[in-house]
């Protein structure tokens, strides 16, 4: 008859041994409650867990051969990558519950060279929809998911430099908005990116180029005016992610960066016109990567000359003056508009130059009646855009000189009012430094000659740069 049960007192410490158990033999069943004491066990820690303790036993990680190509992985499993023939994407899996556990490491020590993307899936990292990447050399990795909200996290990180799915830069004068950092540079400098996330939103910046502003030219005799300037050209592209409101001139998709270092020029104003009869100079180019802005165009002066081209175009010189051309060299979206033209003899019937061009408008028109008592054009309207976080206008063009008005500065933008020429005569006004403003057009001061001092004409605005992607 077998025995159903046996007591601990009766086997002796020592007395059975594994071989004499049989495979199976012994189930839980068939031992009795309290059973065997951990003091008996030759093992009682289980990968530092003590056996009867309340700790539970974490999910191990099953190391897989070398993954050398794009690859899914698996909850448990942990992949060592090598990206010596070029960049991998490892995908995270479709589904995922909590506590399932990955883990990555650089088989090769070429992270730096070419670096992984680890593709979300569908799933947040590190409580963000965008997929994640590592560049730094023999980097490790192991992440766990949680929830939907934080999604996978990152709970071992080992020779991991940056670890990122936004871009990490410097340069200019850095500010925030939300999540988005703005990067605005008023002079030449350069925009340093020392990581980006994967393709798509992580290396992908909106921008704002605006070039320097035409200098305006200046009055000459008998009750004479010079054009205004034009505006500095001006580009913007935004990412599509990005939710700040552009201007009109938006051109969609941003600017995809990599990690290097970026010259920034940012283009000065052009000169004024010396009196009596001297055009002024054009404004120089700004420059960000492939994107280049060009200087506004210079206004024109008294006798017939003509506005400057440009990224807008300057206004004519009273007599005869055609305006300059603007969109030069031609760019889509266009960069700016052209500086209105005096046309027939208007110079003699009312004594005004034309308005410069400003980024969404031509310039406006002298007018007025005989006597030279004209009105000067006002200058084409800038654009407005909230690049950095407010709202802002750039690029308006210069107003015209004018005899009996000035010619007013752009209404949507940074554009100077022209001068005023009869008496009490008025001085011009530069364009706005760092938002590429056309100078305003001077004139012939108090009236007729002989006694008429013509007024100075002024300076464009200096251009700016400014830089925005998402960093959090």
């Amino acid at each position: 008859m077998p025995i159903n049960k046996v007591g601990t007192r009766g086997i002796e410490d020592g007395a059975v041994a594994t071989v004499d158990v049989a495979p199976g033999a012994v189930t839980s069943a068939k031992i009795a409650d309290g059973g065997i004491p951990n003091s008996k066990l030759t093992n009682t820690t289980i990968g530092g867990i003590t056996l009867g303790g309340t700790s539970s036993i974490g999910r191990l990680i099953s190391w897989q051969s070398v993954v050398t190509t794009n690859t899914t992985m698996v909850a448990g499993r942990g992949y060592f990558v090598d990206t010596s023939s070029g960049q991998i994407t490892m995908t995270l899996p479709a589904s995922a519950v909590t506590g399932d556990t990955i883990a990555i490491k650089d088989y090769a020590a070429n992270f730096d060279t070419n670096k992984i993307t680890i593709g979300r899936n569908g799933h947040n990292i590190q409580g963000t929809a965008t997929d994640a990447s590592i560049d730094s050399k023999r980097a490790s990795v192991e992440l766990v998911y949680i929830d939907s909200t934080k999604g996978w996290l990152f709970v071992i990180e080992s020779n991991v430099s940056s670890f990122s799915p936004f871009i990490i830069a410097s340069g200019g004068t850095e500010t925030t908005s939300g999540d988005y950092k703005i990067h605005t540079f008023t002079g030449d400098g350069n925009f340093v990116v020392s990581d980006v996330g994967p393709s798509g939103a992580g290396n992908t910046v909106s921008l704002v180029v605006v070039a320097g502003g035409g200098g305006s030219g200046s009055g000459g005799a008998n009750c004479s005016a010079g054009g205004g300037a034009g505006a500095g050209g001006f580009r913007e592209s935004r990412e599509p992610s990005d939710p700040y409101t552009t201007s009109p001139l938006n051109n969609a998709g941003g600017l995809a960066v990599t990690a290097q270092t970026y010259p920034i020029t940012v283009g000065g104003g052009g000169s004024a016109g010396a009196v009596p009869t001297n055009d002024g100079t054009n404004g120089s180019n700004s420059v960000f990567s492939t994107i280049t802005s060009a200087g506004g165009g210079h206004g024109g002066s008294y006798p017939a000359s003509p506005g400057g081209n440009g990224g807008s175009g300057g206004g004519g010189g009273c007599n005869l003056s055609t305006g300059g051309s603007g969109n030069t060299p031609p760019v889509s979206p266009p960069q700016g508009n052209n500086g209105y033209v005096i046309p027939g003899a208007a110079c003699f019937q009312n004594g005004a130059g034309g308005g410069g061009g400003g980024a969404t408008a031509v310039g406006g028109a002298s007018s007025g009646g005989p006597s030279f008592n004209g009105n000067g054009g006002a200058g084409g309207a800038g654009a407005t855009t909230s690049i950095t976080g407010s709202s802002v206008a750039y690029a308006g063009g210069g107003g015209g000189g004018g005899n009996n008005v000035a010619g007013a500065a752009s209404p949507c933008g940074t554009g100077g009012v022209g001068a005023k020429g009869s008496s009490p005569g008025t001085d011009a006004a530069a364009g706005t430094a760092n938002r590429g403003g056309g100078a305003g057009g001077g004139a012939h001061k108090s009236g007729q000659p002989p006694s008429g001092t013509p007024v100075s004409a002024k300076a464009g605005g200096k251009g700016v740069v400014i830089i925005r992607y998402k960093y959090q």
